[in-house]
């Protein structure tokens, strides 16, 4: 059941777990979005978990990787991946522009009107997609992954739960994990809503200003299998506290508007 809307209408799935079968009824087709930055031995598997998470679903897919001027052989690898397999997708910057930016060039790019985002590091798991996919089927907007059982550093998780507090407190909201990359949205309404560095992190709320109906529910939380992290709690809360209250700012000042008719 779905407990009663709290704060900017975020529903909390608290139910049984949510399964997908290929038999339901919406079969809209989906583009999953992934920046990539540094992720080389990341990408055969990350891409082979996908396939096997969408293949057996009765709705097209693709993939739009985005490399985001990747030092190490992250191009390459995508290159030799995308050969072989036509469900792929690549996008080359030619500088790195942050995970903002490349999220945002996955978004134009992408072919289908149903979003899927996840992060390179093979830490969200590509497993939980049919189920997020279940949950936004149901008349949702936009689903959002929560990381119930995170598999991180003790330090990063306990910034974690303080950034997400205090967020939450100056912009209002309810979300329980809106770090979590593992989302599902809707194209149309992504694509207008505000764009600036560090965007991703507030994905919510900003497609809340676009009148967009929101749910969360668990997933699956894996331990890093390659690489290292870009970012750390101090990084994050430097840039945090600024894009903070320009969120509250855009809240406050943001309107829409609904045309009764016109003549042509």
């Amino acid at each position: 059941m779905y407990s009663s809307p709290p704060a900017l209408s975020t529903l909390i799935y608290s139910g049984p777990e949510i399964s997908y079968t290929p038999a339901m009824p919406n079969t809209l087709p989906v583009s999953i979005v992934i920046p990539v930055y540094n992720e080389e031995r990341n990408l055969p598997r990350l891409f082979d978990e996908i396939a096997q998470a969408m293949r057996p679903l009765a709705r097209a897919w693709e993939v739009v990787f985005v490399d985001d001027g990747s030092t190490d052989a992250s191009l390459e690898v995508l290159k030799r991946l995308a050969a072989p397999n036509q469900e792929l997708r690549y996008l080359a910057f030619t500088r790195n522009r942050g995970q903002s930016a490349a999220f945002c060039a996955g978004f134009d790019n992408a072919a289908h009107p149903v979003i899927v985002t996840l992060d390179a590091d093979l830490q969200n798991d590509p497993a939980d997609i049919p189920a997020m996919l279940a949950l936004f089927d149901q008349g949702f907007d936009m689903a959002i992954g929560w990381r119930k059982k995170r598999q991180d550093t003790f330090s990063k998780r306990i910034g974690s739960k303080i950034g997400n507090a205090i967020r939450n407190r100056l912009t209002r909201e309810s979300v329980r994990d809106t770090g979590c990359s593992l989302k599902v949205m809707r194209r149309d309404m992504l694509i207008r809503i505000p764009r600036f560095k560090g965007m991703h992190r507030y994905l919510p709320t900003l497609m809340k200003l676009q009148g967009a109906r929101v749910a969360e529910a668990p997933v699956n939380h894996r331990e890093r299998y390659s690489g290292v992290s870009k970012y750390s709690n101090w990084q994050r809360a430097l840039v945090g506290v600024r894009d903070l209250f320009g969120v509250r700012w855009l809240q406050d000042r943001h309107f829409n508007y609904e045309i009764r008719e016109k003549n042509r």
